[in-house]
């Protein structure tokens, strides 16, 4: 199993858009790094749901339920999107602020690539965020 984590601005699409949507379809991604990401998912994988530029905080947990396929918003046969579904909304946000004040974090993307949409984490990684979420 691999661990993601994906951004989105919350005034277009939040976690609450997401949970009501169902499933969500994560299209648009037009950065080639981010597009291998999204190639690279697969059916089950979890996924760190992050608000950025408005809260700037890990907010929930989604899964991987359809891998990747031609993005519909786009004719261009590069681009490719994966649908998700939400697994849990955390009990308490994880602020950017918090991954940045944790030594064991400092080589997650969002630090160190902080304009990727979306993120491979390592599994100790994805851990950690999760059990910030939990007041751990």
């Amino acid at each position: 199993m691999n661990y993601w984590l994906v951004k989105s601005e919350p005034f277009k699409y939040s976690w609450d858009d997401f949970v009501n949507q169902g499933i969500g379809t994560w299209d648009g991604v037009r950065n080639y790094q981010a597009r291998n990401n999204l190639a690279a998912m697969k059916l089950n994988d979890l996924v760190l749901f992050y608000h950025s530029n408005e809260g700037v905080e890990v907010v929930g947990i989604a899964k991987i339920v359809k891998e990747a396929y031609q993005d519909p918003t786009t004719d261009d046969a590069r681009w490719v999107v994966v649908d998700l579904a939400p697994v849990e909304k955390l009990p308490n946000s994880v602020t950017l602020k918090a991954i940045k004040a944790d030594e064991r974090l400092q080589d997650v993307s969002l630090i160190r690539q902080s304009r990727l949409s979306v993120q491979q984490l390592k599994k100790e990684e994805f851990d950690i965020i999760v059990s910030k979420g939990y007041g751990n």
